[in-house]
């Protein structure tokens, strides 16, 4: 009996060695260091995917599908399909504007010895993007209100300026889209420069003082070369933020629906078509569109940059 036992164990510390040596073998462990990555890819991205894909080009009604070809595309052919795209582009175009050369320049302002109060300024900075976005949106909606007593209304009286509905115009809508997005989003943006300031190396700014170089090259000829991968990776996710916009338009418009759709994006009509209307055929359509130009304008960009270039 007992030698059964002994056995047992022995054969139970020999999986429990074999389960060991598995792991740590070094052509097995990377697999395993990769394996959550992959696994939840695979779960969270590659299959929601594949099932949007493939609604596209299907009638979704409750408790049935019907495969219909290329028609929801051919419907994505309207006025209100161009008038989001329409939105979301200038809306994308003009936080790129903002949103990439003011974060660089205050980066580069709060990481110089000369600048006082530094910390202050950089949390100062930071803290609307910990805001929930939809507070944001009630206090901008606020701000710019139709109303005499609002805050900006009262700022254009005082240059005797008439009261204006801010969120009734589609030049002004878009100029409260974009303000609201720079304030929330222009600490993040500055948080990434000063990341990278703080690695290029000093005497890289000493041997260009030796040379003679002044303020203006080493800025242009030392910090802008190294903040390139920097700055790929702010614009890259500040298209992928402006494509996919829609919670700053929801609540300023307290919906989905503004006066002639002018807050309408891409994604405004993928939630109205797929949820509002229950047609999620049509709103799969409307998301792998999006997910195509999104990547087309992100592969242009990062060609621009020569990112595809090998290295000499």
């Amino acid at each position: 009996m007992k030698a059964d036992t002994a056995a047992v164990a022995a054969g139970k510390l020999e999986k429990g060695g074999a389960v060991k040596k598995l792991l740590y073998s070094p052509r097995i462990a990377p697999y395993v260091f990769v394996l959550p990555f992959v696994l939840s890819f695979l779960i969270f991205f590659a299959y929601p995917v594949f099932s949007t894909i493939q609604m596209s080009f299907q009638e979704v009604l409750p408790g049935q599908t019907r495969f219909i070809g290329l028609d929801n595309y051919k419907n994505l052919l309207s006025a209100s399909f161009y008038t989001a795209l329409l939105n979301s582009s200038r809306y994308t175009f003009w936080t790129l504007v903002v949103l990439i050369p003011l974060p660089l320049v205050l980066a580069v302002f709060l990481n110089s010895a000369l600048m006082k109060w530094s910390s202050f300024f950089r949390s100062a900075l930071f803290i609307p993007s910990l805001t929930s976005v939809v507070v944001a949106g009630t206090v901008f909606r606020l701000v710019f209100g139709s109303l005499d007593e609002s805050v900006m209304n009262g700022f254009r009286h005082l240059f005797g300026l008439p009261t204006i509905n801010w969120l009734a115009g589609s030049g002004t809508a878009m100029f409260v889209l974009v303000v609201l997005a720079s304030w929330r989003y222009i600490g993040v943006n500055i948080i990434y420069f000063l990341s990278a300031l703080q690695s290029i190396p000093q005497e890289l700014y000493e041997a260009a003082e030796i040379d003679g170089a002044g303020v203006w090259h080493k800025f242009w000829k030392v910090t802008l070369p190294l903040l390139k991968p920097v700055s790929i990776y702010v614009i890259t996710i500040s298209i992928y933020g402006g494509y996919s916009m829609f919670t700053e338009s929801f609540i300023l418009w307290n919906g989905n629906r503004s006066p002639n759709d002018i807050g309408l994006t891409v994604v405004g009509l993928l939630y109205r078509e797929g949820i509002e209307k229950n047609n999620l055929g049509f709103g799969s359509a409307v998301g792998i569109t999006l997910l195509v130009i999104t990547m087309i304008i992100n592969v242009i960009q990062l060609k621009s940059f020569g990112l595809f270039k090998k290295e000499e």
